[in-house]
Formats: C-alpha cells, structure tokens, sequence
C-alpha cells in the first residue's frame, strides 16, 4: 500500500453543514498526496448513513469514516492519527476552508528544512485576521499562538492530551517545544476558520487580562491550567 504525504484529520462533532465546504477545498489543493480521516465524534445534528452520503459527492477523494462514542476533540484527533499512514499529519477542524496552495507549500516547508517539526501560518477566523508571529520558544512559553491546523512530522507528534478540555494546540506546542521539536511560520493567511464552530470565540486582549465575563473567566483558568502543567510562570 502507497503511503500518502499528508494525512489529514478531521474530529467532527455536531458541525456536518460545515463539512462540505472543507472538503470541497481540499478537493481544491494544488497538492493531492493525501488521505483524510474523518472521526465522528458521536455527532447527534447528522446520523451515520447521512455523513455517508455526503461524503459520496467526494467520491474521487481518499476519505475514511471513523465513527465513535462523543469522546472529545483530543480522543478524536488521537484516534484518527493512529488510523493515518501520511509522512506529515495535518488536524483539520470541519469549519476551516483552506487556501487551494495550503498544502502544497506548507509541505514544502518541511520538505526543505528537515530541523523544523511543523509549520503553521496566518489564518482568518469569521472577520478577524490571525497575522501570527515568527517561532519564538520563549513567546509561546508566554501565549498560545500558533492554530491546531498545522502540519506536522509524524514521528515528532506526541498526541493530545484527552484530559484539557481548552487550549489543547498550546498544550500540544509546548509539550513538542519540551521534546526538543520547534516549528516555522508561513506569514501568509493560508486557511480560514467559519465562525460559530468548534473553535473558541476570539476575545479582545483586554478582557482576558482583566477577567471580564464568563468566557474570559474560562479563558483564564485554561491559561492556568496549561502554565501549571509545563511549569511556567
């Protein structure tokens, strides 16, 4: 059996009227070496036999269905990397749409600097613009910056941790940065993330900071937990 390049994992959980439009633009990739494994995670907004069908219209794309209990986005992307086979994995929420050349150059980026473990670029969720820093070890010590749609060398990803319930991209950085393994920006917008999805909503700077509100209250005990757990200040 042919390995593919990339794998590309997709945790689903009551978001199936996104799924089409994320597939059509991996359909769209200048790149097509490439599985994707798409884990139901118990969704209750589709039944299988329908995700079944939608899936059909994609029918010259290498998909496989996955259907579990509702375990939670890190048993999700867990299980769906131990099904992969591709030489970099890529997590790929249902509400991102990718740029058609995504894939093509953040795989050229690995390709041409063997020292770097994964890349990430900008991104835009809903109206905002993620414009993301170059890799800082000591700023990602600090904040969470860097989206879980990155692609990533397979032998250097240790898994995500299925205990956090937020902010398992950080958890998941941090963890590679403590195993010696850094990551490298592609500063261009490569991928947009559909608002009203699984992702956390964005929240002024200010309002974490100061604790206004149930969502900033959340946010700021998911930084805690997250600095306790990788000993930071």
């Amino acid at each position: 059996m042919i390995t593919p390049k990339v794998s590309i994992i997709i945790p689903l959980y009551n978001h199936a009227q996104a799924l089409a439009q994320c597939l059509q633009s991996i359909k769209n990739q200048t790149f097509q070496d490439y599985e994707i494994i798409i884990v139901n995670d118990g969704s209750t907004d589709i039944k299988p036999m329908q995700l079944e069908s939608t899936i059909k219209q994609f029918n010259n794309l290498t998909i496989r269905i996955i259907h579990q209990p509702n375990q939670g986005a890190p048993v999700a992307r867990n299980r769906g990397f131990n099904e992969s086979r591709g030489v970099y994995v890529l997590f790929c929420d249902a509400d991102v749409v990718m740029r058609p050349d995504m894939l093509e150059k953040m795989s050229r980026v690995l390709d041409e600097n063997p020292n770097v473990s994964y890349v990430y670029s900008s991104f835009k969720f809903g109206w905002k613009k993620f414009k993301l820093w170059e890799f800082d070890a000591e700023k990602l010590k600090q904040m969470p910056y860097i989206h879980t749609t990155s692609l990533i060398r397979r032998e250097h990803f240790p898994g995500f941790d299925p205990t956090l319930k937020r902010m398992q991209d950080w958890d998941l950085w941090l963890t590679m940065l403590e195993q010696g393994h850094v990551g490298k920006l592609i500063p261009e917008i490569l991928f947009a993330v559909k608002t009203g999805g699984t992702m956390s909503k964005w929240l002024p700077s200010f309002l974490t900071k100061i604790g206004l509100g149930k969502k900033a209250s959340q946010y700021q005990e998911a930084v805690k937990i997250i600095k306790d757990k990788h000993h930071l200040l």
